[in-house]
Order: structure tokens, then sequence, then C-alpha cells
């Protein structure tokens, strides 16, 4: 007969199929997993804001600590010219000229979906002497 007070398996089912493993989870926060000089950033190219035609692009080992705005625009640029994704866009590319955070990491969320209109402090400067991204926010998290 099975005892009322005994575990089924001499192991307690910590070995069984079915129970919930957790010694591999990791409890870093996704944005500071990655090192700021391979970050991976999204951004936003839009077409237009009256039909709200947007696409994203994703760059992949980007480096915050030594990339600046200027930078990041003409990468933006080069990558709407050259994927073939992006075959509609290309004749907007040299009117890509601005950028815009649209959240930082954690934060909330602005109800318009092509742009972020709640933070005009957001937009940031394309000057060539323009600090790195860095030094923005962006890689970083930041509690308001």
């Amino acid at each position: 007969m099975h005892d009322e007070g005994a575990a089924p398996r001499p192991d307690g089912y910590k070995r069984h199929a079915f129970s919930p493993q957790t010694e591999f989870f990791d409890s870093t926060v996704t944005n500071m997993a990655r090192p700021l000089t391979q970050a991976t950033i999204t951004v936003r190219v839009i077409k237009s804001f009256e039909y709200r035609t947007m696409k994203a692009l994703v760059l992949r080992d980007v480096d915050l600590t030594a990339t600046n705005a200027l930078q990041l625009v003409e990468r933006c640029k080069q990558d709407v010219r050259t994927e073939p994704s992006f075959k509609a866009y290309r004749n907007y590319v040299d009117k890509l000229d601005t950028l815009k955070l649209y959240t930082h990491a954690h934060g909330a969320k602005t109800t318009n979906l092509i742009i972020n209109l709640d933070h005009p402090e957001w937009i940031l400067s394309t000057d060539a002497a323009a600090p790195p991204l860095s030094a923005f926010g962006i890689g970083a998290w930041r509690l308001r």
C-alpha cells in the first residue's frame, strides 16, 4: 500500500518531465543582456504621416557608445537603399533626416502608432558633433 506521508517518487518529482524547471531562467533585464557595443535597435522608417505608412528597420550590432544620430541616419539610408523589402521607400530615402525616440525600455508607450507626440525633447540632434546615442539614454534602463 501507499504511505500517505511519503512522496510517490524518491526524488519527489524534482526530475519529472512535467515539473517546472526554473534554474535555467536568467533574471537579467532584456535591454541589459547585450553590451552597448552590440545593441539591436528598431528604427521606424516613416513614408507618410497622412496615410500612416511605415516600416520597421532592424539594425543589429550598433555601437551605442560610438555611433551618433547622424551616423545612424546614414546607416538607415544605406539599408533602405540596399534591402529588397524597402523597395517602395527608395524614392523617399533622401527625405529621411530626423530621428526621434518612440519609447524608452520598460517605459509607457504612446497611443499613436506612428510617432510619439508626447515628448518633443526626444528628437535627436543630427549634428556631426552630436554626442553618441548612449548619451540620450538609448540602451540604458531609466526609471522615471
